[in-house]
């Protein structure tokens, strides 16, 4: 996923350029960084510095006066040095800074945010539909199909709660590093004044400089040697001293200046950074998530229609089979007799044999009855003699009981 920045054509990658590191400032080119003191004020300078020379030489070296004057070379734009301290004293101060770290709370802003940045990347990775296969285990009416979509959304919803932290964090190291920007811009504005207030310093003591070298040229060309000498050794000396002092106090302070626009223009692309993770990306991945979740849908609708359409192709193959065969039989049924030929011929010819069988059963059954007829009469002839006299018994028999 590459985030574009605001007004950025579609396809160009992100750039976030670099800072460049804090550039060694020499003393003697320090100057030169700094906005130019406008002529009127260069000569009222060197006026103030012809005006300091020539009350010096009225005075003895050896006289307090003469010490006074060395004290104010030697004190010169001393709270101008002190205020271009104080800002990063300031920035120091501070509990969460960008600048300073969180002594107290173990982190900084900066690392922070970068920390809730790669928290979101990493979540962000995680979710992303395309690292998670939605398209296996797709079953009919989602019976078991849908899992993978259903487990994917639900890690989603479990992580909502972990990217909302996210957002947190990220919103309040924003802000935090926009207070720093706020606190940095007004503390590069006061440092600002006070390098402009001690480059003036600087080409007072310059002037002062240049006056000395010429005063001490005139008490050797006057034969004033001893005088000369004296404040060369004293005066002269502490004055190229302060001015080196400050020199090198004003490359120091441009250095912190330089670092703290450093540090601002890093808070800035922070804050940037923080605004497109804010709405790009967690947009593009709820879109990628909806995408994701409408195609899964459509998916499933797919199949189901597919499985239907399959279900009524195989309903209507088979009714068009079925009809196929039921009205070929039902025509074959319509063209064909209720009884075959053959079965009604083999039921004639069964039923042919069996009236012959039943001829031929009458003449062999006549032939044995009129056999059997002449058996049985011969046997009652025979019986008939005793059937007579056991006949006559029976009568004898009865009139005795009778007459007893």
């Amino acid at each position: 996923m590459t985030l574009l920045a605001p007004n950025e054509e579609p396809g160009a990658a992100l750039v976030l350029n670099v800072p460049e590191p804090v550039e060694d400032v020499q003393p003697t080119s320090a100057q030169s960084m700094l906005k130019p003191v406008d002529d009127g004020r260069k000569l009222e300078i060197g006026a103030q510095a012809k005006g300091f020379v020539t009350d010096l030489v009225k005075f003895n070296p050896n006289s307090p006066e003469f010490a006074s004057r060395l004290a104010d070379i030697q004190n010169l734009a001393a709270a101008e040095v002190s205020a271009t301290g104080e800002g990063a004293s300031r920035m120091l101060e501070r509990s969460t800074t960008s600048v300073a770290g969180a002594k107290r709370a173990g982190k900084d802003t900066t690392s922070t945010v970068v920390a809730s940045l790669a928290d979101l990347r990493a979540t962000v990775s995680d979710l992303t539909p395309n690292a998670a296969d939605l398209t296996k285990g797709q079953k009919f009416l989602g019976l078991i199909g849908g899992n993978r979509v259903r487990k994917y959304f639900q890690r989603y919803e479990s992580a909502q709660q972990q990217l909302d932290g996210i957002i947190k964090s990220l919103l309040a190291g924003q802000d935090q590093l926009q207070k720093d920007n706020a606190s940095l811009q007004l503390e590069k504005q006061k440092l600002w004044d006070s390098m402009g207030q001690l480059n003036e310093y600087i080409l007072l003591a310059e002037s002062i400089d240049r006056e000395l070298v010429s005063q001490i040229a005139a008490l050797r060309g006057a034969g004033n040697v001893q005088a000369a000498e004296v404040m060369e050794a004293d005066m002269l000396f502490a004055v190229r001293q302060r001015q080196q002092d400050l020199l090198t106090q004003l490359a120091v302070a441009i250095q912190g200046y330089m670092a703290m626009e450093m540090v601002r223009k890093n808070n800035v692309e922070l804050v940037k950074g923080v605004d497109r993770a804010r709405t790009t990306t967690i947009t593009a991945l709820r879109t990628a998530i909806i995408v994701a979740e409408a195609l899964s849908n459509q998916k499933l609708v797919l199949d189901q229609l597919d499985a239907v359409k399959q279900t009524t192709e195989k309903t209507i193959l088979a009714t068009a089979e079925m009809m196929r065969q039921q009205t070929a039989r039902i025509h074959e049924q319509a063209a064909s007799p209720a009884l075959s030929v053959e079965t009604l011929q083999r039921s004639f010819d069964n039923l042919f044999a069996t009236l012959d069988e039943i001829e031929t059963f009458k003449v062999k059954a006549n032939a044995n009855m009129a056999q059997s007829i002449g058996q049985l009469s011969a046997q009652l002839e025979r019986a008939r003699p005793q059937l007579e006299r056991a006949r006559a018994l029976d009568t004898s028999g009865q009139q005795a009981a009778i007459s007893a």
